[in-house]
């Protein structure tokens, strides 16, 4: 097995127990320039909210997206927008990432902002 073929069974898993739980989730995607997230509802239907490197707005503040910085900054942005939408508690999907760097970067800013995991 190859890293990305082992990093997607671990995702799988980790879906499957989320979705037991019927909660809300907050996944993370990781690319080497970029990283994005997304709260999707409880049946895996719909996506609630989604914040991301690219966006323009954030775009000019970021500059370089592949940082932990950057991502500090996409966990508070998505936390404000669920926020608005009232959503107070997610359950963290970190798509077979190991829990370091940025991702553990975007799940902290996420908390500080307000979300539950």
């Amino acid at each position: 097995m190859d890293k990305k073929q082992t990093r997607l069974r671990r995702a799988r898993s980790t879906r499957l127990r989320i979705r037991g739980l019927r909660a809300v989730r907050l996944s993370v995607l990781r690319s080497n320039q970029h990283i994005y997230a997304q709260i999707i509802d409880a049946d895996g239907a719909r996506v609630l909210a989604s914040a991301s490197t690219l966006d323009k707005d954030l775009r000019a503040t970021i500059g370089n997206g592949g940082t932990i910085g950057a991502a500090e900054q996409i966990g508070k942005k998505i936390a404000e927008k669920a926020k608005a939408l009232g959503i107070e508690e997610v359950a963290f999907d970190r798509s077979g990432f190991k829990f370091h760097g940025r991702v553990k970067a975007l799940a902290e800013a996420a908390r500080e902002g307000g979300l539950k995991f």
